[in-house]
Parts: C-alpha cells; sequence; structure tokens
C-alpha cells in the first residue's frame, strides 16, 4: 500500500502560534491590564495565506469591533444607572440586551458593512452580557477595544511578515499539468493552490499547458487566480479562462478531417471529433462500443463545460483534434497506418490509457499544434522576455526533483522567488 505523506505544518500554522505567543508578551508589557483572549481571537481572524484576504478581515474586525464596542458600552450605562435600581440584573435588563441586538445588526446593515455583523454582535454580547456587572464599563470597553486592535496588528504584521526574496517578474513560468496531475481526477492539494494564488498576487507570470480540453481545467485550477491564457489539447489550442474565450486555434481542415476519419472508420473503430463552434467545445461522436469509449462518455457527459452530440461536424465547425481510443492490439495497425500516409501534414500521437490498462489513445491534430508555438503569443501577453518550463519531463527546462504535486509547486517557488543571497539558476 502506497505510504501517505503527512505533511509539516505550513508557515500560517506556525505564525498563528507565534501571534498567540505575542500578544501574551504584550499583556504582560502592558502590565497584565486588558483581557489578551480578545487580541488572539483577532489574530487567528487576520493571519491569512493571501495579503488582500488579511486587508478585508482586518478591516471587518475593526468595523465589527466598533460597533459592537459602541452599542455595549451604551447597553452597560443603561444598566448602571437605570435598572440598577429595580434589582439589577433583572429580566428587563435581558429584554435590552436582546433588543439591542436589533441596533446592532441594523446598524451595520445602515452602514453597508453586513459582512461585520456576526462579530459586531459577538463583542456587544461579550461587553453586555458578561460584563454586565462592571463598575467602570468605560474602563472595560477601552480595553476591549484595545485588545482587539493589538490582536488586529499583530495579525497583519504576521502576515505581511515574509523570508527576503527576489520576485522575477520578467519571466513567464509555464507548468505541465498533467506532470502535477496525474491521474485525470486528481486535483491539486491546498498547499499547492495557496501557494500559486499567493506568488501569482505578488507579480508571478503563470500559467498551465496539458493534453487536456479546457473542461478538464476547471475542477483542478478552477479556484486559482490565473491571469493569463492556459495551452490546452496539447498545444492546439490558447484559451481564456476569464473570458470563456479561445485566443487562438490550429485546426485540421474538414477536407483532411474526413479523410482521416474515413480510414478510423474502415478500421472498425469509432472516434471523437473535437471541434469549435464559434467559442463552444463540441464533441462529435458516431458509435460507443468499446468499454473505455462508453465510460469517458458518461462520466464526462454531465459536465457543463462538455457538449457531446451524436453526429458528424457541421461544414462551418473547426475542427481541433480527433482522438481514438480502443484495445492497445487494434490501435497499433492503425497508428502505423496513419502515420505512413499522414506524419509530414499531421501531428499523430499514441500512448497506452492509464485509466483502462489494456487499452490505448490515437489523438490527431494540426502539424503546428505545438506548446513551445503558443509561447510567443502569451510572451506577448504578459510582456515577459523569457519562459522556463517546469516539469518532470526531460524536455522542460527546470526539472523538479518529486512528482508530488507540492514538489513542483516548490520548484516553482524557489525558481520564481529565490531567497536574496541565492544566485539565479543559469
Amino acid at each position: 500500500m502506497e505510504k501517505k505523506k503527512i505533511p509539516l505544518p505550513g508557515n500560517r500554522i506556525i505564525k498563528s502560534a507565534v501571534g498567540v505567543l505575542l500578544c501574551y508578551v504584550i499583556y504582560i508589557l502592558r502590565g497584565y491590564r486588558g483581557i489578551p483572549f480578545y487580541s488572539m481571537l483577532a489574530v487567528l481572524w487576520c493571519i491569512q495565506p493571501y495579503s488582500k484576504n488579511t486587508g478585508n478581515n482586518a478591516l471587518q474586525r475593526s468595523i465589527g469591533t466598533l460597533i459592537g464596542a459602541a452599542v455595549g458600552l451604551v447597553t452597560l450605562l443603561i444598566m448602571k444607572y437605570i435598572f440598577e435600581p429595580l434589582a439589577f440584573p433583572s429580566f428587563a435588563s435581558y429584554i435590552l440586551i436582546s433588543f439591542m441586538i436589533i441596533v446592532v445588526l441594523y446598524t451595520t446593515v445602515l452602514l453597508n458593512k453586513k459582512n461585520a455583523s456576526y462579530f459586531s454582535c459577538v463583542v456587544f454580547l461579550s461587553i453586555a452580557v458578561v460584563h454586565i456587572a462592571d463598575e467602570e464599563p468605560f474602563i472595560f470597553v477601552l480595553n476591549r477595544v484595545l485588545d482587539t486592535f493589538i490582536g488586529i496588528g499583530v495579525g497583519v504584521l504576521l502576515s505581511m511578515l515574509r523570508m527576503p526574496r527576489r520576485r522575477r517578474k520578467n519571466i513567464l513560468f509555464i507548468t505541465e499539468l498533467d506532470d502535477m496531475l496525474a491521474p485525470v481526477t486528481e486535483t491539486l492539494t491546498p498547499y499547492s493552490r495557496v501557494e500559486i494564488n499567493r506568488m501569482l498576487e505578488d507579480g508571478l507570470n503563470f500559467t498551465v499547458a496539458t493534453m487536456r480540453t479546457p473542461a478538464s481545467l476547471m475542477k483542478p485550477v478552477g479556484d486559482i487566480d490565473l491571469k493569463l491564457p492556459v495551452i490546452v489539447m496539447d498545444g492546439a489550442a490558447l484559451y481564456d479562462m476569464k473570458g470563456n474565450t479561445y485566443l487562438k486555434a490550429y485546426v485540421i481542415s474538414n477536407a483532411t478531417a474526413g479523410v482521416i476519419i474515413g480510414e478510423i472508420r474502415r478500421s472498425g473503430i469509432n472516434c471523437f471529433i473535437n471541434a469549435l463552434c464559434d467559442d463552444t467545445l463540441i464533441i462529435y461522436y458516431d458509435k460507443l462500443e468499446n468499454t473505455a469509449e462508453r465510460s469517458i462518455y458518461s462520466s464526462l457527459k454531465c459536465s457543463p463545460y462538455r457538449n457531446y452530440i451524436q453526429r458528424e461536424p457541421s461544414s462551418g465547425d473547426r475542427i481541433i483534434y480527433i482522438m481514438v481510443i480502443d484495445e492497445t492490439e487494434k490501435i497499433k495497425p492503425l497508428y502505423e497506418k496513419l502515420m505512413s500516409e499522414y506524419r509530414e501534414h499531421l501531428k499523430i500521437l499514441s500512448y497506452p490509457s492509464d485509466d483502462y490498462p489494456g487499452f490505448s489513445y490515437i489523438k490527431i491534430y494540426n502539424k503546428n499544434a505545438d506548446k513551445k508555438n503558443m509561447l510567443s503569443k502569451l510572451r506577448e501577453l504578459s510582456c515577459t522576455e523569457e519562459y522556463v518550463t517546469i516539469g518532470n519531463r526531460p524536455e522542460n527546462d527546470i526539472q523538479s526533483e518529486s512528482r508530488d504535486l507540492n514538489g513542483i509547486v516548490k520548484t516553482l517557488k524557489n525558481t520564481f522567488e529565490p531567497l536574496i543571497w541565492k544566485k539565479d539558476s543559469e
């Protein structure tokens, strides 16, 4: 059985522990005044993997604290000077606290700060309920606000604290997604997502290249804030995931595709024809006879990003590639025949299937469908001087020492932002 590696604690976990310790230190330096518990809560809330989230959370916590503290102070004063003569605490004070929750929530609505409503209520209740009998409401409320802002400050500073690194923003980095996600069902790990998004926030020019269609990218990289188009279908197309549009595509002419499809069907084999109708990728097919074909169709047809149609392509469709999957013994002679007759005019690949043992693929593209042919367009869009490919394959510029997803992302990180005392890799 494969042993599952236990990951080491990440930066956010370490920073959280340091933040809690710093809250204790500040509490001691203040002469044991205040309640460090509230500072610690604010620290844990504000330490985030992305600086944008840290800023948003700090603002949300600050606004929530001020609203809750203001209403909480008013509530304490009402109970101290009005309700105290009435056998305080009385049921009337509980009614007052419940009513003031309406004031807290409605204030966040009026200020258009509804995201801070929960924290406003937490601060208000921690003041009005826990400290209902305090003799000095002003002192407690002041300390409560100060404790929270100490935690916010510590959290923001720790989130900004990083090792001194250089950012190589003049380089376009391309990672082979098929190296990162070996099985088709595998997705990026949380570590990989956080690190890639953080580097993108810091100016990383990054994209991925894959043999897959854009639909296959939605799940594994949907949470990645890719600003550049991706190279899909083994270099046959350049796809903008934000705009849902194909910026460039190398297509097979309809006449050539007709000849190839005829050769395939005369061999007693079926095929899937991937074609563009405007910016929509349509997968045409005729029959589904072997187990691999049926499995692929049944598992992918429900995707909202795929469109399977059982008929021939239309004359106006732009055919991107033709895919065949069948038993390896049937694929070999067909591949040899296609290579002998069309290798000068088309790009023809064949390889065994990892998901269906005993089966092999043939994929047929335009002769110019190559990942490197898309790089000039990508460099133009990213305004970069050079590009670097990272992966496990021999043709990659930088080889990752690990097949593990985290290992490849670490290689990307060390190349994009080396420590300032390390020289650039040649």
